[in-house]
């Protein structure tokens, strides 16, 4: 990927785009990005809550676009018949990737990971959502790659760019403006579905294991991780130089 590192922008160069995309509509910044990094742009998606506003928002610019689903193997039923159901609605270009050690094998070497604090979870991270998803990157060949992350999510994504880079990729968040109302709007206009298990007081949707239910008090953060992290990995920068992300 000696290349892509050549191509990256200086960050008076991202300074400049973000101050463009700050004042742009989602469809206009996916249509950028598009325009930009030509047959080099991916999606991913996790089939989370929300995961339908952009799947169908960029697939309705790009029908084509390569859609990354990474597959833990520790997901919900739900979550599976959700990607199903979406894929098909929305005649997606999924492809999935899986990690390379089997959840079997990582039990037996290593125990349950999610159970031995921010270590354990920090490594479970980068076998089950970091390698697969810079090996994705790196066989599709792409250069930006967008996602739905937003401002209101997390404390940690207060203040994230439009676009950014993370290590040795552009990362595009066109909707990280955009509201929970915003978001539910989008939903019921063009007649797409939640996550089924939203109704069930899941506001945030990962691995069976890290994954609880919303209660009072808490903030949405705290319902992945036990509350010890909100990132899994994928969306920090990391200080390890093998990892493209």
């Amino acid at each position: 990927m000696a290349s892509n590192e050549q191509t990256l922008p200086s960050a008076a160069q991202l300074e400049d785009w973000n101050r463009d995309l700050e004042t742009r509509s989602a469809p206009e910044r996916v249509r950028w990005a598009l325009e930009q990094f030509r047959g080099h742009a991916v999606l991913s998606t996790s089939f989370g809550v929300q995961a339908a506003v952009m799947l169908h928002l960029v697939t309705q610019i790009d029908p084509r676009i390569p859609i990354v689903f990474v597959d833990t193997g520790y997901l919900f039923p739900e979550t599976y018949r959700f990607a199903e159901e979406l894929t098909g609605k929305l005649g997606l270009n999924l492809r999935v990737y899986a990690p390379l050690v089997t959840a079997a094998r990582q039990e037996a070497l290593y125990g349950k990971l999610w159970e031995q604090g921010v270590e354990g979870l920090e490594k479970y991270g980068r076998l089950n959502k970091v390698e697969p998803m810079n090996r994705a990157l790196a066989e599709i060949g792409a250069k930006v790659w967008i996602t739905g992350l937003r401002r209101e999510h997390a404390s940690t994504r207060e203040d994230l760019a439009v676009i950014k880079r993370q290590n040795r990729i552009l990362k595009l968040h066109p909707i990280v403006d955009w509201t929970d109302r915003q978001i539910g709007e989008y939903l019921a206009e063009h007649g797409l579905p939640y996550h089924p298990l939203w109704e069930q007081g899941y506001v945030s949707i990962g691995d069976t294991h890290s994954t609880t239910r919303y209660a009072d008090g808490m903030k949405a953060e705290d319902t992945r991780f036990s509350g010890l992290k909100r990132e899994c990995g994928l969306h920090e920068q990391s200080g390890e130089p093998e990892y493209m992300i």
